[in-house]
């Protein structure tokens, strides 16, 4: 095998909450570099279905697939569809919401401004690029994706910056977006002023978010009763759906105290059940070995035997913000 480019995050504990067992069927939702799908194929005779819309991850998918015959196979399509190809009821859905290092460090897909390259960001290789956004949003919808996305405090200043930017021409390449935040905003710290519009940017590019809550609608209409939901999330947007998808899907409680009881919301009877309410983190000696699992979350849920939710009379709302559509963009 080849070596992989990253550790993969938090992989005891998502092997120890998938507790997967000889003769189940898998899905690995964000295959990558396919550290998930190796262990899981390890750990027990298993089948591993591994999915990514990201279509250079096929030779490392070819090696698994030739070590494991039979046993493992990839669907190129993102995760929010798994329910509409031809995998039966599934015993294990497991997701780790997060750029793979296969993407940052490629210059030429264009995430990371430590290695400059077209600005780009596509995970699929289809529809618009971050240059379209960077170079056609008016400064309010820039501003909005970077203080809502991006959870960044000087998103005003980073977006007319960019606006007077492009003025003077195209921006075209990660290096050149990250000199005008820069400029914008100032370097204090080790975190690059650029960081948080650069995940900002992503996110939007890429419907991440939305993504995420289809994602989960359609491994809750996969799984059969008993099947165990993983989900390694990286920052609190994902993890806040997450943690909302499973409370909703829980007929979790409002409110609910030693002192107040709680009060279960009326609706679909519960499709998941919790068996522990909080989040699972990575050790200290996992971050100090694997600096990306510092900010990582582990949430699981086992699926019942009741009827999947209705995920078509609902939908994933941004934090009571108007967000701009990739429709916007030319």
């Amino acid at each position: 095998m080849s070596a992989r480019p990253h550790i993969p995050v938090m992989l005891d504990a998502v092997l120890d909450a998938a507790a997967v067992a000889d003769g189940d069927t898998v899905v690995d939702a964000t295959f990558g570099h396919g550290g998930y799908s190796e262990a899981f194929l390890r750990a027990a005779k298993c089948d591993v279905v591994g999915l990514d819309r990201d279509p250079t991850v096929q030779p490392r998918a070819s090696e698994l697939a030739k070590a494991y015959p039979g046993r493992f196979r990839l669907i190129e399509t993102p995760f929010s569809d798994m329910d509409r190809h031809d995998i039966p009821p599934v015993d294990v859905v497991v997701f780790d919401i997060g750029v793979s290092s296969m993407q940052i460090d490629r210059a030429e897909r264009g995430f990371s401004f430590q290695k400059d390259g077209p600005l780009d960001m596509r995970m699929s290789r289809s529809g618009p690029t971050a240059r379209d956004a960077v170079m056609q949003l008016d400064e309010a919808a820039l501003s909005t994706l970077f203080k809502v996305y991006g959870e960044e405090r000087h998103a005003r200043r980073a977006a007319r910056r960019i606006v007077e930017a492009r003025m003077d021409g195209d921006i075209a390449t990660t290096g050149q977006l990250a000199d005008i935040i820069e400029t914008a905003i100032g370097r204090t710290g080790k975190i690059h002023p650029a960081t948080r519009v650069f995940q900002a940017l992503r996110i939007f590019i890429n419907d991440e978010l939305g993504e995420l809550y289809r994602g989960l609608c359609a491994a809750e209409a996969l799984l059969e009763p008993g099947g165990r939901l993983v989900i390694v999330t990286f920052h609190s947007l994902e993890d806040r759906i997450a943690k909302q998808f499973l409370r909703d899907r829980a007929g979790d409680v409002e409110g609910g105290s030693r002192y107040a009881p709680a009060v279960t919301r009326e609706g679909p009877a519960p499709s998941f059940i919790l068996p522990r309410r909080s989040v699972v983190k990575p050790s200290r000696s996992e971050e100090a070995v694997n600096p990306r699992a510092r900010s990582a979350k582990l949430r699981m849920a086992v699926r019942t035997d009741a009827s999947a939710h209705d995920c078509e009379a609902e939908s994933w709302h941004p934090p009571r913000t108007e967000l701009p559509t990739l429709e916007r963009l030319a």
